[in-house]
């Protein structure tokens, strides 16, 4: 009995490790995949919203099976990592050889998935995969460029979900989502510096080239221009003429509110290293994307389904 109680412990702590391995954390970025439907004021669609959950989840597959790469690839950097190095890779408690096959099998999986949604969501899965692997091998290791990278995957989530839902999604809103993904890229970088200091750049190549003054300039420009993309988002005529509104405005507060409390929390807080956790940490920035999405959604689908 003893044996069995024993075998199954292991069988467990097994799955778990793995679970951890495709980082489903992480899948919280996908989310952006959903802007299309919301903002092209289909979500009360069914079969649109099906498949849009299914979008999701073909992101999150072939994404899961890019960050199960980076981790083999970077195996030993992340060994020297207060935080990564507790990731089942670096720690030793997955061998890179067995988890090259759960890499294959999740982005074949939600490759295939996407070519079953519509072609141009799959060809989105497609950039969005060769992207984030020159990311892994290369490109990661050049500054600003590896910021630049990050946000590009963004957008694709968000321009793939319009795909789905055959919508067009306004130019500026792509523009916030680039800035805001480049402001949270920019915020872990510094963050990293901050942590690991004199040993940053053995953890990261790229990061020897960057500073936390320069970081700072970084992070305040994008902060600021982000803000005023979003508020010409709101005040455009074409968003106007999209929801028949101009009430958009009464949502700039919570984006103005959101990128403060996340400065605040990357300066003050030294949180920053793991921003897709940040919502769960902190109450008051996760209360407010409620009250910005719901504020949103009040007002795009009041006034669009009137007309």
């Amino acid at each position: 009995m003893r044996c069995s109680n024993g075998l199954g412990l292991k069988i467990m702590a097994t799955l778990i490790n793995y679970f951890i391995l495709i980082r489903p954390k992480q899948w919280l970025k996908n989310v952006l995949v959903f802007a299309g439907i919301i903002f092209g004021c289909k979500f009360f669609e069914i079969e649109s919203l099906i498949n849009v959950m299914l979008g999701f989840i073909s992101f999150s597959l072939v994404s899961s099976g890019l960050y199960v790469v980076n981790d083999v690839i970077d195996k030993e950097k992340d060994s020297l990592h207060p935080v990564k190095n507790k990731r089942p890779i670096a720690s030793g408690k997955i061998k890179p050889l067995s988890a090259i096959p759960v890499s294959l099998i999740l982005l074949i999986a939600g490759v295939y998935l996407s070519y079953s949604i519509n072609l141009n969501f799959f060809y989105c899965i497609i950039i969005y995969f060769i992207i984030m692997i020159s990311y892994s091998f290369y490109l990661k290791n050049i500054a600003i460029l590896d910021a630049l990278i990050i946000s590009a995957g963004f957008v694709i989530r968000a321009v793939s979900g319009a795909y789905i839902v055959r919508v067009e999604i306004s130019p500026w809103l792509l523009i916030c989502t680039f800035l805001l993904a480049l402001l949270i890229a920019f915020g872990k970088r510094r963050n990293e510096i901050t942590v690991l200091g004199d040993s940053a750049d053995s953890h990261r190549k790229n990061l020897k080239d960057y500073s936390v003054q320069i970081l700072d300039y970084y992070i305040a420009i994008t902060a600021s221009c982000s803000v005023i993309a979003y508020s010409l988002y709101c005040i455009s005529d074409r968003t106007e003429k999209a929801f028949h509104t101009d009430k958009l405005i009464f949502t700039i507060p919570f984006v103005i509110y959101g990128i403060f409390r996340y400065l605040y929390l990357l300066f003050f807080k030294k949180i920053g290293g793991e921003p897709e956790l940040l919502l769960f940490r902190d109450k008051s920035l996760l209360l407010d994307v409620i009250l910005w999405s719901g504020t949103s959604i009040l007002i795009i689908y009041k006034y669009s389904l009137r007309s």
